[in-house]
């Protein structure tokens, strides 16, 4: 195989990217503050003085709330552009998909429902 002006410029950009990948992670290393201990290691809570501990465990229903939350929201996102093109569709057929679309989240929503998934787990103490 020989190299030829393409495969040198395709090299030159991937090295070019490299590079910048690894100052990005180097610069802050030299530049950074060195300083350690004080107010550097506490938690940051809005700027309130943290009480009690930072390392508090959430249950895993807070995780399947936020999964699922990004789920919708990532599908949801998919109805911007065809609200965009709907008025070049022809006829209903934009429409009819766009139904078949939400029908079948408002079945993911139904069936995450009848599972139990949103009803929320009483902490015995």
């Amino acid at each position: 195989m020989t190299l030829t002006w393409l495969h040198l410029g395709i090299l030159s950009f991937l090295a070019v990217g490299f590079l910048f990948a690894a100052g990005a992670l180097l610069v802050p290393l030299l530049l950074a503050p060195k300083s350690r201990g004080g107010e550097l290691n506490t938690p940051y809570e809005c700027g309130m003085p943290p009480h009690g501990s930072a390392h508090t465990r959430f249950g895993i229903t807070y995780f399947i709330y936020a999964l699922l939350f990004l789920a919708f929201e990532v599908d949801v996102l998919y109805l911007f552009p065809v609200a965009a093109a709907y008025p070049d569709a022809p006829g209903l057929a934009a429409f009819w998909k766009i139904f078949v679309f939400l029908g079948v989240l408002g079945l993911a929503l139904l069936y995450f429902w009848r599972k139990g998934v949103f009803t929320w787990p009483r902490r015995i103490l």
